[in-house]
């Protein structure tokens, strides 16, 4: 039997970072940050999601960090929140590019993306890679899985 199929997963980064942007509003929440919205309606307009879950989904990412609250004020109004994406956001922006581009390929109207991603520098479509720290790039087939600093074997029963 192959010793990875009796590994503890209870520490899994992946399954620890999906309890926190693993649910659809979260997703979409975080794309229109990076489409330029900020504010509750604007959410709210563009996702047609529940105020409640929207209210739930936007408070979370601000206690995890992955969003912060600055107060914005236009003339003749009282002071509102708008939501910003902070540098841990900006982390999650290869993993939502990736679904992006996943999307783009095997899920896209017929007529095909709705939103292109490009480089406002040169206009290049940005594309998704996988490399190593050195900077090579990784085909899938190529990446191996090692035991890490917090591998452990699963308790016998």
């Amino acid at each position: 039997m192959d010793p990875r199929l009796d590994r503890d997963t209870s520490n899994c980064s992946i399954a620890r970072t999906l309890e926190i942007i693993g649910e659809k509003w979260t997703i979409l929440i975080l794309r229109e940050v990076w489409y330029g919205s900020s504010r509750f309606s604007d959410f709210e307009r563009v996702l047609g999601c529940p105020r409640n879950l929207l209210s739930t989904r936007l408070r979370m990412l601000v206690e995890e960090g992955i969003l912060a609250i600055e107060t914005y004020k236009e003339p003749g109004s009282r002071s509102r929140p708008k939501y910003v994406i902070t540098p841990k956001g900006m982390d999650l922006v290869p993993a939502v590019m990736g679904l992006l581009q996943w999307g783009d390929r095997y899920r896209a109207d017929p007529e095909g993306p709705a939103v292109l991603a490009r480089h406002r520098d040169c206009g290049a479509p940005v594309d998704v890679r996988i490399s190593c720290e050195r900077g090579h790039p990784v085909q899938v087939k190529d990446i191996e899985s090692v035991p890490g600093p917090a591998f452990r074997m699963r308790s016998p029963e």
